[in-house]
């Protein structure tokens, strides 16, 4: 893997230049093409793409150290099963915006809250859905004042533009998620009637020959290029006269040295909102995301299982991830509380240790590390290892272990009183209020809890400032979910941007979405069947603790191909002997 990343060059100006002026033919073409015809250009995309997912997969495996194990199987699922998910979901709109001008939603999924705000149910969609995520749901929330009757005309704006404009965007591609850069380009594409040059990050940048073969039907119609390259890379394609918008995700301060130079006058731009990039620009940021635990009665089994999703909240990827949950809240007046953290504990030390791959772990989490009253750390530590980190912190201390993105293999836990319905009103506060970012956030409530509490809970679900809220699951889940939105929850300006601004996936193409909302199961299958809702999802695939995550992903990656019965049942198989 290393001699496939010497292999790559940098884009030199004169490439970048004649990328960029390709895709400037490009986009009056993509102006052209009918939804029909684009639609027809995914299919070709989806053939590429399932071509090139053993290469794609081994090679991320590879380079995260996870190849031969279990955890092999986030590289097939975050990686090409996702954008093969997608593309099924965007080929399934475009076909419904050739036929009716927008995507389809039956009336019976849209509905309006007490407080007047639309709601759409947007998963399951289809008897599959129902079967391979038994229990799983998805609803979209719109931003106050859309109406189930205006609900369409925020709907694939783009499509209806009297006058559309050809436009290219550069995307400035994630190192960590491989599904990411794809997915941003299919979004600038579909959703926004932009061609892209793709810019790879250089801690992935090993992908992006996979990458071109597997857009190779975008590349070959001249509305995909490739660049490659460090920071001086992005630094000309976003000044680059022919780049019209940008989006990038990352980090914020990665964006607000785009936005207000990275020179010493950078902070002072900021703070009078005087940018130098006179461009639009997207962004999806990052978080420091909370996981709430609502007290309850709860089984010895339920703090196993709930121990073992925590810590795929955490683990998953190794930690490397923007919604990677890094503070779990937990409340301090309830007997489970010790009891969960030491099921938490168990599993932290039962896990197999991988590599640090992304550049800082070490040193961002030996740095928060520090601010823990208690410190527990499993596994490796040193010679490209970090260990996983159990750090305890006071809520009520100015730790910035609530206002850093960790990054790494570290959770922070902390307490906050009460009972359960002061507790629950505080603890979406904490997280509102004190916490950094407002990409995601997980709340855990037991079934009983849930009934007992309904008010409350559907309180505290309408008070959470996330672009994503994820109840009984991972907000992980809304990211793979191409029927969801995805992104920071909406209000962030260029100076003050946080979790970023506009969101991606979103199949349905809401232009005025406010957050997306996902629920599961609170126990698998079979547990589930006894006093749980009576559900019919084993472990998930993405947990980390999945013994068959790296064969159930392969299974998905056939059906979502080649739907069939038979190739459902096979996924349901292995997935109950995970």
């Amino acid at each position: 893997m290393v001699e496939a990343r010497k292999m790559i060059a940098v884009a030199t100006p004169t490439e970048i230049d004649r990328s960029l002026a390709e895709l400037h033919d490009g986009a009056k073409r993509w102006l052209t093409l009918t939804a029909s015809a684009k639609a027809d250009l995914l299919e070709r995309l989806r053939e590429s793409t399932y071509a090139e997912a053993p290469a794609w997969a081994a090679a991320a495996a590879e380079a995260k150290g996870v190849t031969g194990t279990p955890l092999a199987g986030e590289e097939w699922i975050s990686g090409p099963w996702a954008l093969l998910y997608a593309l099924n979901r965007y080929i399934r709109s475009l076909r419904e915006i050739a036929r009716d001008g927008v995507p389809a939603i039956a009336p019976n999924r849209v509905r309006t809250r007490p407080s007047g705000q639309t709601v759409v149910d947007v998963f399951p969609d289809g008897v599959y859905d129902r079967l391979l995520l038994n229990g799983v749901r998805a609803e979209v929330w719109m931003q106050p004042g859309v109406t189930p009757a205006t609900l369409r005309e925020t709907m694939a704006v783009w499509y209806r533009e009297p006058n559309p404009q050809p436009r290219v965007a550069l995307v400035l591609g994630a190192g960590n998620i491989a599904s990411i850069p794809p997915l941003d380009v299919l979004y600038e594409l579909l959703a926004k009637g932009a061609v892209c040059i793709l810019k790879m990050n250089p801690v992935n940048e090993y992908l992006g020959p996979i990458f071109e073969r597997a857009l190779a039907p975008l590349v070959e119609a001249g509305f995909l290029r490739f660049a490659y390259g460090g920071p001086e890379v992005g630094k000309a394609l976003c000044a680059h006269p022919l780049v019209d918008q940008i989006h990038i995700t990352g980090s914020d301060k990665t964006h607000d040295r785009i936005v207000f130079g990275d020179g010493p006058e950078m902070e002072e731009r900021k703070q009078r909102n005087d940018p130098v990039l006179k461009k639009p620009i997207t962004s999806e940021l990052g978080n420091v995301s909370p996981t709430i635990v609502v007290p309850g009665p709860w089984s010895d089994a339920d703090f196993r299982f709930q121990a073992e999703q925590i810590v795929t909240q955490k683990m998953h990827n190794g930690g490397f991830n923007c919604i990677a949950s890094q503070v779990l809240i937990l409340p301090r007046d309830w007997d489970g509380t010790p009891r969960l953290l030491a099921q938490i504990e168990a599993v932290l030390a039962e896990l197999r240790d991988r590599p640090a791959y992304y550049p800082g772990a070490a040193q961002r989490c030996a740095r928060l590390a520090e601010e823990g009253v208690e410190i527990k750390r499993f596994g490796a530590n040193g010679d490209g290892y970090t260990p996983r980190t159990l750090v305890v912190v006071d809520a009520e201390s100015a730790s910035p272990n609530f206002e850093i993105e960790a990054f790494a293999s570290l959770l922070t836990a902390t307490t906050i009183p009460g009972d359960t319905s002061t507790y629950l009103r505080d603890a979406v506060a904490f997280a509102n209020d004190r916490l950094w970012g407002t990409l995601g956030g997980n709340v855990v409530v037991h079934p009983a809890t849930m009934r007992a509490y309904a008010r409350e809970l559907d309180a505290a679900i309408e008070a959470m400032r996330f672009g994503c809220v994820a109840v009984n699951a991972w907000t992980g889940v809304g990211f793979l979910l191409t029927e969801a939105t995805w992104g920071a929850f909406p209000g962030h300006t260029l100076d003050d941007v946080r979790s970023g601004i506009g969101v991606v996936h979103n199949r349905f193409f809401f232009d005025r979405a406010q957050k997306s909302v996902v629920y599961a199961p609170f126990a698998p299958f079979p547990r589930s069947l006894f006093g749980y809702g009576a559900t019919l999802l084993p472990k998930p695939p993405w947990f980390v603790t999945n013994k068959t995550a790296d064969r159930t992903a392969q299974a998905l990656i056939e059906f979502e191909m080649r739907p069939s019965l038979g190739r459902a049942m096979r996924i349901a198989l292995l997935a109950m002997q995970g």
